[in-house]
């Protein structure tokens, strides 16, 4: 710890950043009146300059071709939990988390105008979003429809103008397609809130950065993950969250995805990731924020 902290050993290969460039060019998933584009003008700003793209692939293709500077990508649900897909894609590719924006989500229920509840047969809505509504849903006899994307839901039932047909999204993708928004609030808590975490291709962290996410795997041996968590405890470091993923072509192994509080400046982050990094199987350091 003494080295350490004098700068003798522990250099990791990120680089310190005042801060982020608000002129960057920044992509988010989804249709203009998505949850990611709120989340999105919240952290940079109403003047953002942005495109879209339709799946969270594309967004990280985006990074990865240097298309886009930044993605926006929804990470976790205070209801639904976590989104999975972004795990396996902040492992899949070289891209890195440097901030992160919680919004809060109000779910409507929305159709053609004119249409009521009696008229719906069929509601569209991302996966999360028919979760966090489940118990509105599961009162009805609807079909519940899966799509990439809240807004593109929205956008579906605004072209096809079906009474039938009914979407759950944001009031203000209502307002964008001209939607009539049937009934207000239809997930289940109150405290609805989704994170989205702020991507970009550059191994850089921001001087303010409070939280680190890490990901790696472990041997099949007695005692691998309680060894592995010691490293926390040994350097005074607070672990916020623990995920586990299956490892794609490896029947019942598992990723461990964890986040803890730290700065990549501070020693004892510099420790502790240095013994997990001896210990572990294909560490990754998911970014600083």
């Amino acid at each position: 710890q003494m080295l350490t902290e004098r700068g003798s050993i522990g250099k990791l290969p990120f680089i310190e950043a005042e801060g982020i460039d608000h002129k960057a060019r920044v992509v988010f998933q989804g249709a203009e009146g998505a949850y990611s584009q709120m989340a999105m003008v919240q952290y940079f700003g109403e003047q953002v300059n942005s495109f879209h793209v339709d799946t969270f692939r594309d967004a990280m293709i985006a990074l990865d071709e240097g298309s886009a500077d930044f993605a926006v990508l929804p990470i976790e649900n205070s209801t639904a939990g976590i989104v999975s897909e972004i795990y396996d894609l902040l492992v899949e590719y070289e891209n890195y988390i440097i901030g992160e924006q919680i919004i809060k989500i109000e779910h409507c229920l929305m159709g053609v105008p004119g249409s009521t509840l009696d008229d719906i047969k069929t509601v569209y809505s991302h996966p999360q979003s028919l979760m966090q509504s489940a118990r509105f849903l599961n009162k009805q006899s609807w079909q519940q429809i899966s799509m990439q994307n809240n807004a593109f839901a929205a956008k579906k039932v605004a072209e096809e103008q079906d009474r039938s047909q009914a979407a759950i999204a944001s009031e203000y993708a209502a307002k964008l397609y001209g939607l009539e928004v049937i009934e207000k609030g239809v997930n289940q808590s109150d405290t609805n809130s989704t994170r989205f975490i702020i991507v970009t291709n550059q191994k850089i962290f921001l001087k303010d950065a409070k939280k680190v996410s890490i990901c790696f795997e472990l041997p099949h041996e007695s005692g691998s993950l309680y060894h592995m968590l010691s490293h926390f405890i040994y350097n005074n470091l607070n672990m916020t969250k623990i995920e586990s993923r299956p490892i794609e072509g490896r029947n019942w192994e598992y990723r461990f995805f964890i986040d803890f509080d730290g700065n990549l400046s501070d020693s004892g982050v510099k420790n502790a990731l240095r013994g997990i990094r001896e210990e572990a199987l294909n560490m990754k350091i998911l970014g600083n924020y």
